[in-house]
């Protein structure tokens, strides 16, 4: 079975509190005749604090569409190379081990993908597949997670690299005032997060078995408007409430594998808001502590998109109490509405195979 090793994540030097957010969502909208909504919105996320690739001044600027893709290639170039070999090293392979690439980013568009910068740049053979996703939003850290599992069943002996770049600080519009964005400017953060699933060998997630689900007529609930100024994030007030109809796919998928979704050992949750965890705490039946590395994510780092995962399965690595075999699951969650969900078992270094079954 494809194991899922260590995920690296790196985010931005440039920090902006949850104080500062407020302050600026009261100068910048102070006419808006639901700020008090907003601000009660925003405070409710439980971010502390977000990470930025450019100060927030420049940030608050729009210099046009073209001007802000063009520093989503620049700043990628300058912070992907050293998440990859740190996610490398984690897996313990080189560059020239790597099989496939899979490149998951929302937050910019480039033609050809970064994947072909990185092969003529750092060193990664000519052969490398790549796999570029750009339209499943936070949900394509599932995905890229599934996708790798596949190559590697298809191909035993594969390794494949999934990188997630989202810069989510330069998507800002100044001139948009619906709810929906005014919260989104004060929840998501910027980050790059690498991981490796290796064929064989490794330590980390077992990928046992995925599933993919979309809810049916929500394709405008989450959304971008492509606009000369660029991408203007569209967020329907209903998204929060999703995990009612997301979390049945969840236990389809675990009863599939012979397992409960109520009764396992970890849980690796996209933290789009902290309603997510709330509801599916509650869905579930589960202690809370449950979704602590999600939770930390979104405190730490805000919704960082498709990194999102990647991170707190960091965490899940960091923290490092799980026993061999435990049995967990990974969703992430994005527009469609989409869910990219995976179940396997914790396989610790030197312990044997895992546990559980399945065919994909």
């Amino acid at each position: 079975m494809p194991i899922l090793c260590r995920p690296a994540v790196m985010v931005p030097e440039h920090v902006i509190s949850m104080e500062r957010t407020l302050e600026l969502a009261r100068q910048l909208h102070s006419d808006h005749p639901r700020l008090d909504l907003v601000l009660r919105l925003i405070e409710n996320t439980g971010v502390r604090q977000r990470h930025l690739v450019r100060p927030i001044a420049e940030t608050l600027r729009h210099p046009g569409f073209e001007a802000r893709n063009a520093a989503y290639e620049q700043e990628a170039r300058q912070r992907v190379p050293a998440v990859v070999h740190a996610a490398l090293a984690s897996a313990g392979l080189d560059v020239a081990d790597v099989d496939a690439i899979i490149f998951v980013s929302c937050t910019g568009f480039l033609m050809p993908s970064m994947t072909a910068w990185m092969i003529n740049r750092m060193g990664f053979r000519n052969d490398t597949r790549q796999l570029p996703i750009a339209q499943l939003g936070c949900a394509a850290g599932g995905a890229a997670i599934n996708r790798a599992g596949e190559f590697c069943l298809a191909y035993p002996t594969a390794n494949v690299l999934i990188v997630a770049c989202e810069f989510c600080s330069l998507c800002y519009q100044p001139t948009d005032d619906g709810v929906g964005n005014l919260l989104s400017n004060g929840l998501f953060g910027d980050a790059v997060a690498a991981a490796v699933v290796r064929g064989q060998g490794g330590h980390g997630v077992q990928l046992e078995r995925n599933g993919s689900f979309l809810v049916p007529d929500t394709e405008e609930w989450i959304s971008y408007a492509v606009k000369e100024t660029g991408f203007h994030f569209q967020l329907d007030k209903r998204v929060p409430a999703t995990m009612s109809m997301l979390a049945p796919a969840l236990r389809t998928l675990a009863s599939s594998h012979g397992w409960d979704a109520s009764g396992l050992d970890f849980y690796i949750i996209h933290a789009g808001g902290p309603r997510i965890l709330d509801d599916l705490r509650d869905i579930l039946g589960v202690d809370p502590a449950f979704f602590r590395f999600s939770r930390a994510t979104l405190t730490d780092y805000g919704n960082i998109a498709s990194a999102v995962v990647l991170d707190s399965l960091r965490r899940l690595f960091e923290d490092d109490t799980l026993e061999h075999g435990a049995r967990g699951l990974i969703a992430g969650f994005g527009p469609g509405i989409t869910a990219e969900t995976c179940v396997g078992t914790w396989s610790r270094a030197g312990g044997g195979g895992g546990g559980g079954g399945g065919d994909r």
